[in-house]
């Protein structure tokens, strides 16, 4: 079972199988296979990044936090740890993400005040993420067999082709989102732009790439930004630097690791 990822994590593969001879026709590309591509763009086997998030509200007042961020994975298993080093009020606090086999996902949040952990239940999936317009539920990657997919169509953004990729999660899958319309670039294989909705078919948040570069060879988001559309608060996260394939261990991406801060 694979798992696609939808914010900071959406991206697509699309091979375009020419025929050799009139009589072979190229298979039509299905949303189901264009997801499960999405999943397997390579973002390396780990990687060690700084970057600041701002908050912007509707005025334009902005609040600055920095944050390292160090990911690994392992058999198709991925487990991150973000930790906030600026400013003071929030320094310390620790954000921990853990597949396990079977592809269920736990969450941890520490906050140094309280000196432990807790882990994050289903029903807070929806919460914001250290009052930012991501959620839990947007920071954890979700199995492609759990949701229905179609290619609506293709667009360009800034000028970059994309295919416009729909997802709806299943009958009896839990979500806060009835469907996520995603821009896939087809050259870099990023989601360049992307609407969610609501479970009343609203639509209620906007994420955007505004940099992307190659790192290491590795195509990397180096700017983006969500937007929640009622109240116009925005959520962009800079990444000032990253290090791809390191020497870095799972011991170091774990609940110890976690609350020793």
């Amino acid at each position: 079972m694979k798992k696609i990822a939808f914010i900071f994590l959406i991206s697509a593969l699309v091979s375009c199988l020419g025929a050799t001879t009139p009589a072979v026709a190229t298979e039509p590309l299905t949303g189901e296979a264009l997801a499960r591509q999405v999943f397997d763009r390579d973002r390396g086997k780990n990687s060690i990044s700084t970057a600041v998030m701002i908050l912007e509200n509707e005025k334009g007042d902005k609040r600055s936090r920095t944050f390292t961020n160090k990911r690994i994975l392992e058999n198709g298993l991925e487990k991150q740890l973000i930790r906030f080093t600026e400013p003071a009020d929030i320094n310390g606090t620790g954000f921990l993400t853990i597949e396990k086999p079977g592809y269920e996902t736990e969450q941890f949040l520490y906050l140094p005040a309280l000196r432990r952990s807790r882990r994050i239940v289903s029903s807070q999936k929806s919460h914001q993420f250290v009052n930012s317009d991501f959620t839990y539920e947007d920071m954890e990657r979700h199995p492609v067999e759990n949701y229905l997919y179609e290619i609506k169509g293709e667009k360009q953004i800034d000028g970059t082709d994309c295919y416009i990729l729909e997802t709806r999660p299943k009958e009896g899958i839990e979500s806060q989102y009835s469907s996520i319309t995603a821009h896939i670039a087809k050259q870099s294989f990023v989601t360049l732009f992307a609407e969610y909705h609501d479970k009343k078919g609203h639509h209620v948040k906007t994420y955007r790439v505004l940099g992307l570069e190659q790192r290491q060879n590795i195509w990397t988001e180096t700017k983006i930004m969500m937007e929640d559309v009622a109240s116009r608060h925005k959520t962009h996260i800079n990444l000032e630097q990253i290090e791809y394939n390191t020497d870095i261990t799972p011991d170091q991406i774990s609940n110890n690791a976690l609350e020793k801060f």
